[in-house]
């Protein structure tokens, strides 16, 4: 009868392990880097095409932007973020390219906040959400940096101080790793958590 019991026991226990090592979930962002980022062809606001494949040996930082997102607005209307730090690693071989993966917005509205705040790098057009799935993009901002190799160094938010509020203390999580990127070193914080608006995907 102990047996039966213990044998039964048993095999509950392994058909439970199997379901939920079996399950299959949606990685988190954090849990892609190191891992090769996911190549798209995308089109620009202004009409070109766009690849990572373009970028080939380069480092590429990728922004998720929603131009009516509160926090998104912070970084382009008063901290000047992230065109500061675009300009500030234009020259060092970084890339910058900012993506829109939120379903309902326009093209004429993107191409007026580009160049309502003198926008100097691509905004590519990824309404469908299938590079930002592939990321594992879940806010706006959400940043990834792609090193030479290919893989991804970075992802999370682009710093530590939603909408400024912290006085002390600031780290620009992205100026930092690339930093790093750029002297040879290891990236030390290579994932954070994301703040910002939900990204808007079409159903």
């Amino acid at each position: 009868m102990k047996c039966t019991i213990l044998t039964m026991l048993t095999a509950l226990a392994l058909s439970v392990v199997m379901f939920y090592g079996c399950e299959s979930k949606e990685p988190t962002a954090g849990s892609r880097t190191g891992k090769i980022a996911p190549e798209f062809r995308l089109t620009s606001y202004d009409g070109r095409t766009i690849s990572l494949s373009d970028y080939k040996g380069k480092i590429v930082v990728l922004e998720w932007l929603n131009y009516e997102c509160p926090f998104v607005r912070h970084h382009y209307e008063e901290a000047k973020t992230m065109i500061k730090l675009a300009d500030k690693y234009k020259d060092k071989n970084v890339f910058w390219l900012a993506i829109n993966s939120t379903s309902h917005l326009t093209t004429e509205k993107t191409e007026e906040f580009a160049d309502k705040h003198k926008i100097g790098f691509p905004i590519l057009d990824d309404r469908s959400g299938r590079t930002g799935r592939a990321y594992g993009a879940r806010t706006t901002p959400h940043m990834f940096i792609i090193d030479t190799k290919g893989r991804i160094a970075y992802a999370g938010a682009i710093d530590n101080s939603p909408l400024g509020r912290k006085k002390e203390g600031v780290i620009n999580y992205v100026d930092k790793a690339l930093a790093e990127l750029k002297t040879g070193k290891v990236v030390s914080i290579p994932n954070t958590e994301p703040y910002g608006c939900s990204v808007k995907y079409v159903d």
